[in-house]
């Protein structure tokens, strides 16, 4: 080789070697760039959340990040968990009622089940949860998870569903439920969406309610024997109210009591509501009220006028619609 040509082959050597250099400092520049952003974005996430503040039952929720390892605890607060899309941060729930709704079963069945009813605070804790979502107030003792108290010590933010604890609960509270999971979780939209469609549902089925009809006294009968425990103020005295009739017992001044059979026959309903839930069947309570000796001329006795409402409709939930549905047909079939 020529010194002529070694001279080209090495100066072409060297501007090929400084391309080389100025592309894989434009890729690094690249990549730099883009998880540059990757970062701006989740900062920008971690912004937008900022402190999130909620109001439940006298105490201050207080979240800085979306909770990532959530346990619920009843069906319709799971059944409202599940609706929000919120699947990925529950690491365990429990206490189901019933069959979960059809367009939940996959999704639920992926989520392992820490106790047909309330797990111990030990089966609970086991899951190392940072949140946890109770339908009723029962949950959250020591017998059960534990108290709020006690839960707030092991780093546990403890949510309990007002609309099912408050005296004289109206859809509105539901909805105010499913707007502060909706706040926690960072997914208002979908909150809002949500409560949308449960309004149309609700719109829809009120207008197929006969509007020259006279007001039907209505019995709900949870449980009992010696004495029935009947719905006062709670939620299904609401959607009774919004069907066109009246709950014979809505003078109580909590959501359920106990009364006497003297004062069902005194009042005398034309319609009772059977709660279906537990080891009683609807079938089981049906037959009991129909073989009552005091009932006998109790009117809705005499037409066998019955109709079944599963506790998961009947508790505060995303079922809200299908509550009403079932006692717009059963009361003007």
């Amino acid at each position: 080789m020529t010194r002529k040509i070694q001279m080209v082959f090495i100066i072409s050597t060297f501007i090929a070697l400084l391309m080389g250099c100025g592309a894989t400092g434009e890729a690094n520049s690249s990549n730099s760039q883009e998880n540059g952003n990757d970062l701006e974005a989740v900062e920008k996430n971690e912004e937008e959340y900022g402190v999130v503040e909620i109001e439940n039952e006298d105490r201050t929720l207080v979240f800085t990040e979306v909770p990532q390892r959530a346990v619920t605890l009843n069906q319709h607060v799971t059944e409202v968990f599940l609706a929000l899309g919120l699947e990925e941060y529950l690491v365990g729930t429990a206490y189901l009622d019933d069959e979960v709704l059809p367009e939940f079963k996959d999704t639920y069945e992926k989520i392992p089940v820490l106790s047909d009813q309330y797990p111990s605070q030990e089966v609970f804790l086991e899951e190392e949860p940072d949140f946890a979502y109770a339908g009723w107030t029962s949950a959250f003792n020591e017998d059960n998870i534990g108290t709020v108290e006690q839960l707030e010590k092991f780093g546990v933010n403890a949510y309990l569903h007002e609309s099912s604890s408050i005296i004289g609960p109206g859809i509105e509270d539901i909805y105010q439920d499913i707007r502060n999971i909706s706040e926690i979780f960072n997914v208002v939209e979908r909150g809002e969406k949500l409560i949308n469609e449960m309004k149309t549902e609700l719109v829809n089925i009120e207008e197929t309610i006969p509007k020259d009809e006279e007001t039907v006294r209505v019995f709900v009968f949870d449980s009992g024997d010696t004495a029935p425990f009947t719905s006062g103020q709670n939620f299904l005295n609401s959607i009774i109210m919004m069907a066109g009739a009246t709950n014979i017992f809505n003078d109580i001044d909590s959501n359920w009591g106990e009364v006497s059979w003297e004062e069902v026959v005194e009042r005398d309903p034309e319609v009772i509501v059977i709660v279906d839930y537990g080891e009683t069947t609807a079938e089981d309570k049906r037959k009991q009220l129909l073989n009552h000796p005091a009932l006998t001329d109790v009117t809705a006795i005499k037409e066998e006028h019955f109709i079944i409402m599963p506790l998961s409709v009947a508790a505060e939930g995303v079922r809200v619609p299908s509550a009403l549905d079932i006692l717009v047909d059963g009361l003007y079939e």
